[in-house]
């Protein structure tokens, strides 16, 4: 299509687009990111780049189940989750944690035999928004 303005007429004058994210090639990268970004999420629990949600970069979780704790954010939540899975004789592989003002995420590798009785245990806890396990 072709882009009509009474501006066009002078030789003095550049036009652009309003945003960068108006271009066709802008719309496909940015899906793509997008995409991308929910990908790692789902599979692996990473949240970099997110808005309004705590940021982890994680490391693949090969031979683990990977647990995933939303909670809110008041102080003592994280040692409620470990002692829950200590009283539970649940060994954490590796443990991941960011906060922002109001949520707090903890992402916590188990043996894959101890994920269901690690879900259930962190389910438990009383500030929890949200609980999930990763295979």
């Amino acid at each position: 299509a072709v882009f009509i303005s009474s501006l066009t007429r002078f030789d003095n004058v550049i036009l652009t687009p309003h945003i960068g994210g108006s271009t066709l090639e802008a719309q496909v990268n940015i899906g793509t990111e997008v995409a991308a970004k929910l990908i790692r999420y789902s599979d692996n629990g990473s949240s970099t780049s997110a808005v309004n949600f705590p940021e982890v970069a994680l490391p693949a979780h090969t031979g683990r189940s990977r647990l995933l704790h939303i909670h809110h954010n008041v102080p003592g939540v994280l040692a409620h989750v470990n002692e829950r899975l200590s009283a539970a004789g649940i060994n954490i592989a590796a443990q991941y944690l960011s906060t922002n003002d109001e949520v707090g995420y903890v992402v916590i590798d188990v043996d894959s035999a101890a994920s269901h009785a690690a879900l259930d245990e962190l389910c438990a806890v009383p500030q929890t928004i949200r609980c999930r396990i990763l295979y």
